[in-house]
């Protein structure tokens, strides 16, 4: 093929040999716009067939609001996108003037804001549409399969928690330390760490009970028959001991426990870590630093061993934190905050298995979630509204933290059970399926 451009009358022609001794020219006009008259840019065809540069496009669905043809004012569905095999025809035999037209596009600013607005309206349209199917049936089906199961393990362990609600932890939190049993009595101190099994049967054979274990001192534990002669055994054993004095019962320390004796809070904080977890964060830091914030941060930043004299004393007494701890916290803080969950969960395995798994697997993906967010802030150049846009949001979260506050007396404990699982089990599934969208998004804006 030969190209000759050639701008007679203002019109550029390119000479194409059809057959031996035949010979045509193909002008601009038969590739022009209806809207500019121009030739096309990112050429647009629509379900009725006619075809308009997307920018041309974008201004007239501006302007009208309605998804119909410019021309023949026919509906199309879904979202309209550019005509691949018509934009390479078309860029390769008139390269000159393609560029020319994007150069005047690019410094016209109110096709710039239309073709922003118009491509926000098409990914909006795409992420409500049901298109999982129709662009990777073979995935839709694995990743059904993938949530199908899931749901099944989360209504499992659902109907695992709601049939033993009236657990042996819950009747200790709320048991007075006066009538605990012996059985109970070594319980509590199993729950202390792994290291407490040295005592447990020396506990049971002298039928250690609650008031019994009132009476006793650092002394009694030194001597026999409890023999507890390592020291930071020792002190952690009255430190929990003098908290289960001032309290009169059980502190929570799993969970459950927490849930049974603060069932608004628990529920309040895993739903407001999940959309808000840096604001979450800083209310713990301001009304809830001894009993809550302190224990969050020594787990997720702990200090080295070889820095501690007594590592298990010290968190029980929750010291202040070291700077490094500080710096660690406030990396991840700003960047990464559902990874001081997930890290959180992580500590806690051995106790919850299933329950930190799905807590950890949350995160992970809230955290894949944040990242889509911010890259499509970026990709639409709104970055400067992320100020507005958290001024907002904290005016939202805070006000739905004071209607829980006014509402909750009135609100069913089933009820309250029900939003905790559901926010606990099958947040995570939705989650999957929330990523899963974001990633096709994704594609189908790429291609």
């Amino acid at each position: 093929m030969e190209e000759g451009l050639t701008w007679p009358s203002e019109r550029l022609e390119v000479q194409t040999a059809a057959s031996p001794g035949v010979s045509r020219r193909i002008s601009v006009s038969e590739f022009s716009c209806h809207c500019c008259y121009d030739i096309l840019v990112n050429p647009t065809t629509l379900n009725c067939g006619h075809s308009f540069c997307r920018h041309c496009l974008a201004l007239w669905w501006t302007s009208s609001k309605k998804n119909e043809c410019p021309e023949c004012r026919g509906k199309w569905e879904g979202f309209p996108k550019v005509n691949i095999l018509l934009r390479d025809a078309i860029e390769k035999l008139f390269p000159d003037a393609i560029e020319q037209r994007k150069d005047d596009i690019q410094q016209n600013s109110d096709a710039s804001l239309s073709l922003a607005a118009f491509q926000k309206y098409g990914s909006d349209q795409t992420s409500a549409a049901p298109t999982a199917g129709r662009i990777n049936p073979r995935g839709g089906g694995f990743f059904s399969g993938v949530l199908t199961a899931l749901t099944c393990v989360a209504v499992v362990l659902l109907g695992y928690h709601w049939s033993s609600r009236e657990s042996e932890d819950d009747l200790l939190v709320h048991k007075p330390v006066a009538k605990w049993t012996a059985g109970e009595v070594v319980h509590w101190l199993g729950q202390l760490g792994p290291w407490t099994s040295l005592y447990k049967e020396r506990f049971l054979l002298e039928r250690v009970n609650g008031r019994l274990l009132l009476t006793l001192t650092d002394e009694d534990f030194s001597k026999a028959p409890y023999n507890v002669e390592n020291s930071s055994h020792r002190k952690a054993i009255m430190t929990e001991l003098e908290r289960v004095k001032m309290l009169g019962v059980k502190p929570p320390q799993n969970l459950w426990e927490y849930k049974a004796v603060h069932p608004g809070k628990s529920l309040f904080l895993l739903y407001a870590l999940k959309s808000s977890p840096r604001l979450t964060m800083l209310y713990l830091y301001l009304f809830d630093y001894t009993d809550v914030f302190l224990p969050f941060l020594h787990t997720i930043c702990p200090v080295q061993e070889e820095e501690l004299e007594d590592i298990l004393a010290k968190l029980l007494d929750l010291k202040e934190p070291a700077w490094k701890q500080w710096r660690e916290f406030f990396v991840k803080y700003s960047f990464l905050p559902y990874q001081l969950i997930a890290e959180f969960a992580w500590d806690w395995l051995e106790v919850h298995y299933w329950t930190s798994r799905f807590i950890i697997v949350n995160a992970m993906l809230l955290s894949v979630l944040e990242l889509f967010s911010f890259w499509r802030l970026w990709s639409r150049r709104e970055l400067k509204t992320i100020p507005h846009r958290m001024w907002g949001h904290f005016w939202k979260v805070s006000t739905q933290g004071l209607l829980m506050a006014i509402f909750w007396p009135v609100i069913p404990q089933f009820v309250c059970n029900c939003l905790f699982y559901w926010a606990l089990y099958f947040n995570p599934i939705i989650n999957i399926d929330l990523v899963v969208k974001e990633i096709r998004r994704l594609e189908t804006q790429v291609l």
